[in-house]
């Protein structure tokens, strides 16, 4: 009887230990949240947890500062010089332009298709094995660092910043060209029903754990350096464990340079297919022309709201925009599934998703090999174009990524970052591509026709079909801007975050210059070449990026490992916590207060030791 009120009573004291610990966690999660400073650009205070790599160097050192700018000066002069020439030849040679950006997309398709492939899948199942492992519970920050953004904020920012345009601009488009122009892997029937369960196969397969996990190894790798190394938050810091005091020198130089590259080439592309859509959107409700040259007008009109959004900064431009933006997408989808064929919706979500588990392994490793010119042509266009794509944008999201993940697990960051994003993309496709895969199967409407003539419509001719046509036509149109908006400004963030050598302030007019130049390079795009242009921009500057990722693996898997082996050394020199107990009686309620600082402390010295 008295080892039963023993257990009891050993019990009570530590379910209301673990009670205040919980509660003394969640108060210094708010703490944290609220008393942060405000933030107007990617600025951080590199920390240090049982390495200090800077050594005495700080971030912007050997910047030029003139007229208004403080860039760091090969990163900015040769990054820029080869941009500005870039987009004067293409203007110069516009006609021309078109066969060159052909010619790339087939020749690094053709010839380094397999490489691409293979990298994606490399990323993916590292980030896999990194969260699976006992690194997973190194924090980002140090032990005591809390997350800086609420997890709502957080997830909104990785969606808005991640994929916004390419899902307001691929959701109807991609799954209908598939039904229509089935992948050669499948071997099925156009415009079948196993063409349409392949179709939004192939769809999550683009949009799934293959980007994010690109994603999640730039974002943690930027993170880790940042907040535990003491590191400028730049490509180069990555390198600090491989390179050591050279990443300050002329290979440090070459990894920003094609940093930046990647980055504003990746964003030109998304922005690229963003303004199209938005042109052919306003050409739907107003009869705005449809034309290349208007687009290119759009460009300037909505790179100069960016730009205001970027002079505000991180937290009144960024944040607020993507938090309302995806508020308003979640109605938006919420409205289709509602009004839509839902139960068609649903089941498709459901059936793919299991599709996408059953097929991933040759959907990941399927090259098109025995397939001949028709299997080249079509991955060409879709896969290797997507992995160029989510590579070359890989510098921007996981930069602006590991800004905002401060206080996250390296478990955390990597489920955060690969599972939800990737679910809710699917739920968006399923929606989106599945009511117009039901509109084009049953006959109600053709929407594979407007697919092939004019991609950017397919959206508006599908919401033609449902109620309030021109309402939900207009926040269409609302949300790609809003999209457009907010990866601009992040990316111009970026961007000047790089040429500034990680400084934590540059110039106002500094951010604007670079937020102009996205556009430019947009436009030029756009006229040398449209859609083709974009798709080869993408796979061009994010195939030497890939090298630069393989390499980023071992790096990160250096500096994990040296963390690990210090956390644990520490750990086994700390002194035994001397075992106390707390009385929870009525009379000592008073008490509680400084006992949850203590119990939580407690338990925290004693992870791992079975709570004694």
């Amino acid at each position: 009887m008295a080892e039963k009120q023993n257990s009891k009573k050993e019990h009570t004291y530590h379910s209301k230990a673990i009670e205040m610990a919980r509660e003394y966690l969640k108060r210094q999660q708010n703490k944290a949240i609220r008393e942060r400073e405000k933030l107007y650009g990617l600025q951080i205070v590199p920390k240090a947890t049982y390495y200090n790599d800077a050594k005495g160097h700080v971030p912007g050192e050997k910047n030029w500062k003139r007229f208004g700018f403080d860039l760091h000066p090969q990163v900015s002069l040769i990054a820029g010089g080869l941009i500005i020439l870039f987009i004067v030849l293409t203007f110069i040679y516009k006609e021309q332009s078109a066969t060159f950006f052909q010619g790339v997309l087939d020749g690094i398709g053709n010839n380094f298709g397999w490489l691409y492939i293979l990298a994606a899948n490399f990323f993916v199942i590292v980030m896999i094995l990194f969260a699976a492992s006992k690194y997973g519970n190194i924090k980002i920050g140090g032990p005591d660092a809390m997350p800086e953004f609420s997890t709502f904020s957080w997830y909104a920012m990785l969606i808005s910043a991640g994929m916004g345009i390419g899902l307001m601009f691929w959701s109807v488009a991609e799954p209908i060209f598939h039904y229509s122009t089935p992948s050669p892997m499948f071997d099925v029937a156009a415009n079948s029903p196993s063409a349409a369960q392949g179709a939004l196969g192939v769809t999550y397969f683009h949009w799934g754990l293959h980007p994010w996990g690109i994603y999640a190894l730039v974002g943690l790798s930027l993170a880790f350096f940042a907040y535990n190394r003491g590191l400028p938050l730049t490509i180069r810091s990555i390198f600090y464990p491989l390179l050591g005091e050279k990443i300050y020198g002329f290979w440090g130089n070459l990894i920003d340079i094609l940093s930046v590259l990647a980055t504003l080439f990746g964003l030109a592309t998304s922005l690229g297919l963003g303004v199209k859509q938005v042109a052919s959107g306003l050409n739907y409700l107003f009869g705005f022309p449809d034309e290349t040259i208007y687009a290119v007008l759009l460009i300037g009109i909505i790179t100069f709201f960016a730009t205001l959004s970027v002079v505000a900064g991180l937290d009144n431009g960024v944040r607020r925009l993507s938090s309302g933006n995806l508020y308003m997408a979640g109605i938006f989808m919420l409205f289709l599934i509602v009004v839509g064929p839902t139960v068609y919706i649903l089941k498709a979500f459901t059936q793919n998703l299991g599709f996408y588990l059953q097929n991933l392994p040759q959907l990941s490793f399927w090259v098109e090999t025995y397939e001949g010119a028709k299997g080249s042509d079509w991955q060409n266009l879709w896969t290797i174009f997507y992995w160029g794509w989510w590579i070359s944008w890989s510098p921007f999201v996981g930069m602006f990524i590991a800004r905002v993940s401060k206080g996250r697990t390296v478990r955390e960051f990597i489920v955060g970052v690969m599972i939800l994003p990737t679910l809710l993309s699917f739920l968006w496709m399923s929606t989106l591509g599945g009511s117009a895969l039901h509109l084009e199967s049953m006959g109600i409407a053709d929407i594979a026709t407007t697919v092939e003539e004019n991609v950017s419509t397919a959206l508006f001719v599908m919401l033609e079909n449902f109620p309030l046509t021109q309402v939900t036509s207009f926040i269409g149109v609302i949300l790609v801007t809003i999209f457009f908006v907010t990866s601009s400004d992040s990316g111009s963030l970026v961007v000047d975050h790089l040429t500034s050598g990680g400084k934590l302030d540059s110039p106002v007019p500094q951010r604007i210059f670079w937020a102009v130049m996205e556009g430019l390079v947009a436009a030029a795009l756009l006229l040398g070449g449209g859609l083709t242009a974009l798709q080869s921009a993408s796979i061009a500057t994010g195939l030497p990026f890939t090298f630069i990722l393989i390499i980023m693996v071992y790096s990160l898997y250096r500096g994990l490992q040296q963390e690990y082996y210090h956390a644990t050394i520490i750990e086994k020199i700390r002194p035994d916590v001397q075992q106390f107990e707390v009385p929870v009686e009525q009379e000592e309620e008073q008490k509680e207060e400084s006992s949850r600082s203590r119990w939580y402390k407690y338990f925290k010295r004693n992870k791992g030791k079975g709570g004694r």
